[in-house]
Parts: C-alpha cells; structure tokens; sequence
C-alpha cells in the first residue's frame, strides 16, 4: 500500500514547488514526514487506518449539487494528504491520537461536502457514534446534515442501515446518531460526541457553545472535534482567534500539542495575491472545485470596489485586513439591500432626517429614513458634501468621487471646509423641491451649535443624539437585524462604502459602537449619519408611522 501515502505524494509535490502552500502548511508536513521518517514514542503510522476513510468517502459518498451531482466523490490530493495526517497516527491499542482538527481554506474549496463526508463516516464507523453539525445558527448547522443526508439518499447500501427521523439521522447497527446543533438548540445537555463538525468557526461571535461541545466528548476514547472555516474578523475573544492562535504555537514548536492538528490554506501577505500562481496557497481545490476564472473576476473587482477588497483578502484568500477586526455588517447582506428607488414615491410626505457634520474637511452627510404606510421597508436616502479644496487630500481614498459627484450623491463645497448654508439649504430643498419634510434632524450635538441655530431659525426641529455605547447600541443592533431580513432599502454607493468601512466596537456589556480602526482613509460619516437617524426613528416610530402615508 505504499504507493496509496497520499502524505509524502503531497510532500514531494510541496518541495518541488508544483504545489504552492502557505508556510504553516509546509510547517505541518515537515513535522509529519520527520515523524513518518522517525516514529514518536506510542505512536506509529497505520496506512491501512489513514486510508480507510479515503476509500469510505470515495466508495459510499455522492454529490448532490450542481454540475457534480450523482457523481461519486473524487478527494483531492491536499484532501487525501490531510485525512491520512488525522486518521493514520494510533497507539498500540489502535486509537487515533488526533482529537482535534482546524482547518482554514477559502470559501468554495469543497470544504461542506468534505465535512459531510467524515461525518458520514464516523456515524457508520464508532461504536455508539454521537455526531454533531453544529452552528451558531439553525439553519447554517443544518447544511452539513442535509448533505450527509443527500449521501446517504444516493448510497442504496448506506439508506438500507441509516434512516431519517425527525431531529437525526439514525443508524440500527450501532445505535449511531447525526444531529445538527446550534446555540439554541434543546438538547445541547446530556451529550457525549463522538465526532462534532464546526462549520465556518470564524461566524461564532462567542465561545460558548463550542466549549459545550468540546467537553461533552471527555468520555470518548478517540473523539474528534474537526472546525474549518474562511478568515474572521478576530475578536479577542473569539474561538476562532484562539484556536488559530492555539495552532500557530503548535506549527511554531511553542505549544506542545500532538492531539491538534492545525491545515492553514491562507497566502502569506496582501502582495501575493497579484502572483496567480499562488492562488492555490488559499485555494488548494482551485481549478477543480473552485473556478480560477471567478476568483480572477473577484480580484480584478476588488482593484475598482473599494467596499469589496476586505471580503476578497478575507474570503478568498484568508487574509486577515485592517477592518478584519469585527466588521459591522457582511458585505453579502450590505449588498443586498443595495437597491434602486424612486424618491418621487415619496413626495407628500415626511421621513426622519440627520446628519453627520464635519466642519473641517472630512466628509458631511445628510440622511432620510423614509417609509410607506403598512410596510416594513425602510428606504435611506442621502447626500454628500466635501469641499473642493480637500479633494487632492481625500485621493488617496481609493474611491471615485468626481463620478459621485457627476451621478449626484456628493456635492463639492467651494473653499477648504464645509459651508453651514449649504447643509441648510439642502435640508429646505428636501422640503420644496423633493416635496419631503423631516418631522425632526438628528444629530451628534459636538460642532453643531450654529448649523443647528439656523436649521431652528427655518422651522426645522432638531434632536441631540449622543455618541456613546449606551446611546446608539440599540439602534445599530435593530439596524442590523432590518439589514439582515432585507428590509433597508438604500441606493447610494457611498453608504455602501461606508458600511464596509464600519467596525464594531463593543464595551463589556456587549453595548455597541461603531469604529474605522485606524485606516484615516476609511471613511464612516454615512454609516454614522444613518445610525443617529435610527436612534431617532426609535425615539419618535410610533409618531412618525402615523404621519406617514
């Protein structure tokens, strides 16, 4: 069986440079090969082990999506190479030594499908399997499980011994089960996993529910706790940075821990994602599973949408960025509220204004919150200004501003500040010639004092609205919450890009506030101008529903 040892089939291909990998997984296989060339004492390589779940996946297991369903599962080298490192290390008594297994790649390598495999397996292989899928959220742990399932509708062997009840999956032979699990899952008390699968790690804000998981394998003589996922916005104290920290130590020889395995598919620095050919550093199933031309379409977008590089760097490429600190909102769901309206459906009638004012030469934004009767939309409609003479300053925010100002979402104030009777006017002519009246303007009281004299002095109603967690935590988190179910509707590119700039900064009461960190061309004032607009729209719901029409 020598020539089926996918491990030093890998290395060969990794030294001779016909694959590219990251150095944490030239790390990982220099320690492998040392200790297949020199056993450690308890443990030596069992081939027939380490291939066993290789020949499992490719005999029982079938795709079931797209262009590749029906098809038998085919794993790739990197796959195969990995599965052996797992499953071949056992003591005399044949028990695996790997108990855990963190796996980062990025998005669409085949990481699901491979998880629902060794799931799959585990559940016909362990005495008494216990496995788990398990998420933050329902319905993304269910993704492993419905594609375990799908396997087991295409295997008539395997459908004759598993079945589906109403929470599980269930085999007669060995009392096995296969559940998927989230947060708020009943049955989280009372477990005793055999194998548990943690699907994209980095969206586990808290760790909780994976130490819950982790300790309910300590009766299991050989468990396996198996987390893949792209990049994350590093929290401190996130599960994801600790684990990745965990497994740096042990790659470096810092930590001690032969029971962790730690496969890290990320590119070592920004600049080499100009070199296509280390496209598979991060990519490793790139060209078979992953198409090189999309992730070539993705990279040439990134140089023209400023909003959309953080996602590439830390989707595609597992690069943490300056924004990965914790991002406000995914790009995916700001996008998908990025739509076009008509303002004239909203002529007659009134909206929630504010504003996010700078008086120096940064940017000011005004802000509507508009709203039909019995709707849940809320539409956002806002406006720009930056002075002329600070547009040599602001080249180096990387996005198109004369093009802006051209499509009409900014307007170029003459001089080096901002001119209070432009925002003013701009406000009156919300009012005469958009036919719009804001019932009240929010605003950050700091600087406003004569802005907000002459808005007074013109009939318009202002309100204070203070920048602190306890202030605006309420209203960024039902902002996203509408985010997420779709229903912000706003059609301004440069919101867009201050959504994608917006970091989230939470206090130890998990209060929240937004921040830029600390890229001064990273600009916000649309996303602060919108959360001070919804800090007001809170205030004031009940009367602004009933003016609207």
């Amino acid at each position: 069986m020598e020539d089926k040892n996918y491990i030093r089939k890998y290395y060969d291909q990794i030294i001779s440079d016909k694959i590219k990998v990251s150095k944490h997984i030239r790390m990982l296989y220099n320690k492998v090969i040392n200790e297949l060339d020199h056993p450690k004492d308890g443990y030596y390589f069992d081939l027939a082990k380490a291939t066993h779940p290789i020949t499992f996946i490719e005999k029982f297991c079938k795709q079931s999506k797209g262009k590749w369903m029906g098809k038998p599962i085919e794993l790739l080298l990197w796959q195969k190479a990995m599965i052996q490192v797992i499953y071949g290390f056992v003591n005399s008594d044949g028990l695996r030594r790997v108990r855990e297994v963190f796996v980062i790649c990025g998005r669409k390598n085949g990481k699901s499908v491979l998880l629902s495999a060794l799931s799959l397996y585990d559940l016909c292989t362990e005495q008494g399997a216990q496995v788990a899928c398990a998420s933050t959220k329902k319905d993304a742990a269910r993704i492993v499980f419905e594609e375990t399932r799908n396997m087991i509708a295409q295997s008539p062997y395997l459908s004759k011994h598993i079945r589906k009840r109403k929470f599980d999956l269930y085999m007669d032979s060995n009392f096995g089960t296969m559940t998927p699990l989230a947060s708020d899952s009943n049955s989280l008390d009372g477990l005793n996993l055999s194998f548990c699968c943690c699907d994209e790690l980095a969206a586990w804000k808290a760790r909780n529910l994976y130490d819950v998981l982790k300790q309910s394998q300590s009766a299991r003589q050989q468990p396996l706790m198996f987390s893949i996922s792209t990049c994350g916005f590093k929290l401190d104290n996130s599960i994801y940075n600790s684990l990745y920290d965990h497994g740096c130590g042990v790659l470096e020889g810092s930590i001690i821990d032969d029971a962790f395995l730690a496969f890290y598919y990320e590119m070592d620095n920004e600049e080499q994602i100009e070199n296509e050919s280390l496209w598979e550093m991060a990519n490793p199933s790139i060209d078979v599973i992953k198409s090189r031309d999309e992730l070539r379409s993705n990279v040439e977008r990134s140089k023209t949408d400023p909003t959309f590089r953080p996602t590439l760097l830390i989707k595609d490429f597992n690069i943490p960025t300056q924004t990965s600190l914790e991002k406000w909102l995914d790009f995916d769901v700001i996008n998908q509220c990025y739509k076009s309206f008509d303002i004239e459906d909203f002529r007659g009638g009134y909206a929630i204004g504010s504003q996010d004012l700078s008086l120096s030469g940064d940017l000011t934004c005004l802000n509507l919150i508009l709203q039909h009767r019995n709707n849940v939309k809320k539409y956002i409609y806002q406006h720009y200004f930056l002075p002329k003479d600070q547009l040599e300053k602001h080249k180096n925010d990387g996005v198109p501003y004369a093009l802006w100002e051209e499509q009409g979402h900014i307007s170029f104030c003459d001089g080096n500040k901002i001119v209070p009777e432009d925002i003013v006017n701009w406000w009156i002519d919300c009012v005469n010639k958009l036919g719009i009246v804001p019932i009240l303007i929010g605003q950050d009281p700091w600087g406003t004092v004569y802005i907000d004299r002459l808005l007074k002095e013109r009939g318009f109603k202002t309100e204070d609205v203070r920048q602190g967690y306890k202030t605006i935590s309420p209203a960024m988190k039902d902002i996203t919450l509408e985010f997420e179910a779709g229903n912000i509707i706003y059609c301004n590119p440069i919101l867009k890009w201050c959504l994608s700039n917006t970091i989230l900064s939470r206090d130890p009461a998990d209060n929240w506030k937004y921040d830029k960190s600390k890229n001064k061309n990273l600009r916000i004032d649309g996303a602060a101008s919108l959360v001070t607009g919804w800090s007001s729209y809170m205030n004031h719901k009940q009367d602004f529903q009933n003016m609207i029409k």
